[in-house]
């Protein structure tokens, strides 16, 4: 059993909704509802009546619900129990990070930070963008980078977490340079000749901004998938093979673009094209969960970078 069943299971308790629970869980309904049915058969019993609307429990779902909250209690309990007694852990920051980014994005971004903050002792964690926002919910990590459209958002209550945008990122097509330094594939190709088209998987973020690219076309695509990863790198090592075509993020292909191996696909129009932010979020500090001082330092370096101020100044992190 995974603790993210009992999660999923007691949300659903307190919505009475599968769609809204999914939303809340950062999920697709499909996904969220197959999570219940693998802790329904794991124990074995059935939890939620499905003769019914709205979601009602069945007399097990009643019982288990109060076992649920105890269970979950004294994991969350045991793990903060463990995390503080950590002592490293107060002058280290813990990173959630998509893949990509954890590429392309944090390692310019650390050693600036380096120049002009402070040394930092950093933890990262590269996962996909679903599981990187539930580490910063469920208190796994201090900070949380990743990338943020207005129509594929990072739902998080803005009442309970900071966010400060670090930068912007493009998404377009490339594929490989032939000996006249010239991309071998160009969109839009034909109906009589698609082109090989190397994507995301349907799980990944990338791969939902590729389909709202492809949906806003103002002139269709002619596409045929050859190959698909949940990750942007994998798509890039294909199209440097010659493979086909792929959308990736600008910042991943900046050496290969530099060096003729890749070039865009889309005759330079940005027709084809989609902006995202790069985000950082945190969980703003309270009186129950006050986080860590070097967390709170850095935020507050990054948001004078952000409100103007170009005076360099160097903050002390270390431990008084």
């Amino acid at each position: 059993m995974e603790t993210k069943w009992l999660e999923d299971f007691i949300s659903l308790v307190e919505t009475n909704n599968f769609s809204r629970s999914a939303a809340l869980r950062h999920v697709t309904q499909p996904a969220f509802s197959r999570r219940i049915q693998s802790l329904e058969n794991w124990l074995g019993t059935d939890l939620i009546d499905r003769t019914s609307y709205p979601t009602r429990l069945t007399p097990a779902g009643i019982v288990f619900y109060e076992q649920a909250l105890e269970m979950l209690a004294k994991i969350n309990g045991a793990r903060e129990m463990l995390r503080s007694k950590r002592a490293a852990a107060q002058t280290s920051i813990d990173l959630a990070v998509p893949h990509t980014l954890s590429l392309t994005f944090v390692p310019k971004w650390l050693t600036a930070l380096e120049e002009d903050f402070a040394p930092i002792r950093s933890r990262l964690m590269a996962l996909n963008v679903h599981d990187a926002v539930l580490q910063l919910v469920e208190g796994g990590c201090d900070l949380l980078l990743c990338y943020h459209h207005p129509r594929q958002p990072v739902q998080l209550d803005p009442g309970r977490y900071d966010m400060l945008v670090l930068g912007r990122e493009s998404l377009r097509a490339y594929a490989r340079c032939d000996k006249n330094k010239v991309p071998e594939f160009t969109l839009p190709g034909t109906k009589r000749a698609p082109l090989p088209f190397l994507s995301y998987t349907n799980n990944a973020y990338l791969g939902r901004m590729v389909e709202l690219i492809l949906n806003d076309a103002k002139t269709p695509l002619h596409l045929e998938p050859h190959y698909e990863t949940d990750m942007a790198e994998g798509l890039k090592m294909m199209a440097l093979e010659g493979r086909g075509i792929a959308f990736l993020p600008e910042s991943a292909v900046t050496r290969e673009l530099k060096q003729k191996q890749l070039a865009r696909a889309d005759g330079d129009t940005s027709d084809w094209e989609i902006e995202m932010e790069i985000r950082l979020y945190r969980e703003r500090p309270s009186a129950h969960r006050r986080g860590k001082p070097i967390v709170d330092r850095l935020w507050e370096f990054l948001e004078m970078q952000q409100n103007g101020g170009r005076k360099k100044r160097r903050i002390e992190v270390s431990e008084r």
